[in-house]
């Protein structure tokens, strides 16, 4: 998808476990997050504040040296980010105090890593939503979060589809991007047998890119690989 900039969002994971801090770790660094700190007291969480300073932070309630609404309320003297509790304390009363000190989220032990992945992104895209980035090609601009695409003074709604075939090209901007890959970026682990619609899809997006789709500038074909997305400088 195209919210790969919010992917470089620091993000700060606070558990006294180090298992599970290892394990949520490689889970969004798998799924392409790349600026990650952990710490496993409060204090260790209060000095990360300071001098990392995280744009999202995952919270345990019970730490060694505290407790997470207690920091909670440390941390956001220092900062205002967003701030999930991920902890085994599932009680209704518990939740309430975490959304009653300022939580976003809570999520309850033992979890899903899809579902955990799909809440910080959605905290992420809540609180960053005007840092979407304006791709700007050679006679259009892409808006990723509005899903559109701004040409010659119209605004061209994108498809999910294509939105998700350029999210793929946007992210290997420059880069040779296969059909196997546009394919399943657009449906899934079982591309196979879409190739046709791809071409369609990619004829319709060049219609509302290029200000020529016969003569692409932006949206080029690379013969017997795939397509490049072409970015203005």
């Amino acid at each position: 998808m195209a919210f790969d900039y919010l992917k470089r969002k620091k993000i700060l994971l606070v558990d006294d476990e180090p298992e599970l801090l290892n394990m949520v770790t490689s889970i969004l660094e798998n799924e392409g997050y790349t600026n990650i700190k952990t710490a496993s007291t409060a204090s260790e969480a209060i000095d990360a504040c300071k001098n990392f300073k995280p744009e999202l932070a995952v919270l345990d309630v019970m730490l060694p040296d505290g407790n997470g609404f207690d920091l909670l309320r440390e941390l956001k003297r220092i900062s205002d980010f967003p701030v999930l509790f991920l902890t085994a304390r599932g009680e209704d009363e518990d939740k309430w105090t975490g959304f009653g000190r300022g939580a976003d989220d809570y999520m309850v032990k033992p979890f899903l890593p899809k579902e955990l992945t799909f809440r910080i992104m959605a905290i992420l895209r809540r609180s960053y939503k005007n840092d979407a980035p304006l791709v700007i090609l050679a006679e259009s601009e892409i808006d990723f979060d509005r899903a559109e695409v701004r040409k010659a003074g119209d605004v061209l709604p994108l498809t999910a589809k294509e939105y998700e075939i350029l999210s793929s090209l946007y992210r290997n901007a420059g880069k040779i991007v296969t059909i196997d890959t546009l394919c399943e970026a657009a449906w899934g682990d079982n591309p196979y047998g879409y190739e046709n619609s791809l071409m369609a899809h990619i004829r319709r997006i060049r219609e509302k890119i290029e200000a020529d789709p016969s003569h692409p500038v932006s949206l080029v074909t690379i013969k017997g690989l795939g397509y490049k997305l072409i970015l203005e400088e």
